[in-house]
């Protein structure tokens, strides 16, 4: 009789596995347990561990210290991003924050699924992008594979499964395109 994932291998090397039980034990404490406005020393301890931070003094990334990142060495920030408090980047395969990227309170962007249509169901992965200035509203799902545009804004609550559109407000269960943003000034 079959089963659903069994004799699925392990698609970690070694060296995966010891640096994710070293990222567990620094984001566990030292970083948990750092002020909210210690950016730089979280944002150190990031590039440490092999994220790519493009920040800078007046445009700092902005990270809080309760997010939970999988892989921290699959993760890139640009200037000014931010990732909410209670966020989730389970980044099995690359997230990207450009500049001005802001995820809000308790987003999940999920990286990771599973080949449904095999009996051992092998990890797939695809990289997330939020683009230049792009705003994903509180308690949203990001999808693997999905890519939101420049200067988009995602509803709170929203389940994106497909790439969004620039300078467009989307939200909904699926996300869809609403509207255009407002022009900012």
């Amino acid at each position: 009789m079959q089963l659903l994932g069994q004799h699925s291998p392990s698609p970690w090397s070694t060296l995966d596995k010891v640096r994710r039980a070293l990222w567990i034990l620094v984001s566990q404490t030292v970083w948990r347990w750092s002020p909210v406005s210690w950016n730089a020393w979280r944002n150190a301890w990031l590039r440490l561990f092999g994220a790519t931070i493009n920040d800078r003094p007046d445009a700092r990334a902005c990270v809080w210290p309760d997010v939970d990142i999988y892989h921290p060495w699959k993760l890139t920030l640009g200037a000014a991003s931010i990732v909410g408090t209670g966020s989730r980047l389970y980044n099995l395969a690359p997230i990207t924050l450009e500049d001005g990227a802001n995820l809000s309170r308790f987003v999940h962007a999920c990286t990771g699924s599973h080949d449904l249509a095999r009996w051992d169901m092998p990890l797939t992965t695809a990289p997330i992008v939020i683009k230049r200035n792009a705003w994903i509203g509180t308690d949203t799902y990001l999808a693997p594979g999905v890519t939101i545009g420049e200067e988009c804004i995602v509803g709170a609550r929203s389940v994106v499964t497909k790439d969004q559109p620039a300078s467009m407000c989307c939200w909904g269960h699926p996300c869809k395109p609403v509207k255009p943003r407002p022009a900012l000034q």
